[in-house]
Formats: C-alpha cells, sequence, structure tokens
C-alpha cells in the first residue's frame, strides 16, 4: 500500500534530491545494480510526464513546480508496486488545469500498474468525473455509498444533498 497526500511541498524532504527519495522508497524491493536502479527511477519519472527525466531525478523538491512534485510523488508511490494506492486531496493545492493534467497522469499510472485507488475528496464534482463508487463519510463513518455517477441522487442532507454536488461540465 501506497499514499499521496495533499501538497509534494510537504511530503517531500527538502534536503534530498528526487533520485534520493526514489531509492528509498524502493529500499526493500531493490534489485539489480545501482546503474539499474537508478536507469528505473528515471523511467519512472518519464512514465509520470517529467519533461526531463534525468534532471527531474537530480532535483531538490523546492525546483519543481507543484505539477511536477505531485507527479514525483505519483511516481514514488506507484513505482514501489502496491496493490492498493490511497490518494487524500492529491490536487488541492494544484490549479484546475494542472489538477486535470496530474488526474490523467494517475489514471494512466493505476490502470498501467492495476492498483487499486482510495480517491478521497472533499470536491464533490471531481470525485463524480474521476472515480467509479462513492462512500461519503461523516463522523469517520459511512453514511451514503453509490456510484459516482448517481453522486447527485445521494440522500444525505449534511453534504450531497446540501446542493454542494454538481457534475462538472466539459
Amino acid at each position: 500500500m501506497s499514499m499521496i497526500l495533499q501538497d509534494p511541498k510537504y511530503s517531500l524532504n527538502p534536503v534530498m534530491t528526487v533520485a534520493q527519495q526514489t531509492r528509498e522508497t524502493l529500499a526493500r524491493r531493490a534489485t539489480g545494480s545501482a546503474a539499474r536502479r537508478c536507469a528505473r527511477i528515471v523511467e519512472a519519472l518519464a512514465a509520470v510526464h517529467i519533461r526531463d527525466p534525468e534532471r527531474g531525478a537530480d532535483a531538490y523538491p523546492h525546483e519543481l513546480s507543484g505539477g511536477m512534485g505531485q507527479c514525483v510523488m505519483i511516481a514514488m508511490m506507484v513505482f514501489a508496486g502496491p496493490r492498493l494506492l490511497i490518494a487524500d486531496e492529491p490536487t488541492s493545492a494544484l490549479d484546475v488545469l494542472v489538477s486535470m493534467q496530474v488526474l490523467a497522469v494517475l489514471d494512466e499510472m493505476i490502470a498501467r500498474h492495476d492498483t487499486g485507488l482510495v480517491f478521497i475528496s472533499h470536491d464533490l464534482p471531481l470525485v463524480m468525473s474521476f472515480c467509479d463508487r462513492v462512500a461519503v463519510m461523516c463522523g469517520g463513518r459511512i453514511v451514503e455509498t453509490c456510484t459516482a455517477r448517481d453522486l447527485v441522487h445521494a440522500t444525505h442532507p449534511s453534504y450531497t444533498r446540501a446542493g454542494c454536488c454538481r457534475p462538472i461540465r466539459r
């Protein structure tokens, strides 16, 4: 299991390069030579559409944009080979355009690696457009479940029926 948190600026270690942190993530699963492990890190960064993955591997977190940082987090967490990925508000610190790009990368990576995804968000229109099933929680308990497309018909008064659930217009 792996987890992607809200803001990569707080999730990534500011005194370690992306490659150092990714190596640390893979420490238990690492096989092959050091050169092969470095090549795999660059491959992982290329897979999440980092334009210059070699440079990205040598970068420190403060040298990355928010979207690049979140893509690095996706690469690190998916690269570790989890069967389940938890994404806690993975786009809340990003603007709308970058959010959509990061979600496309996340979707591509979980499909490629056949990984299950638990997507945590308060953004119900985003949930409707990105998820298959929804569990609405209140006070740490699931109070309602439905398919994402049926979220507009959900009945919980505090969350879904209060009018905060509208589909995204594309």
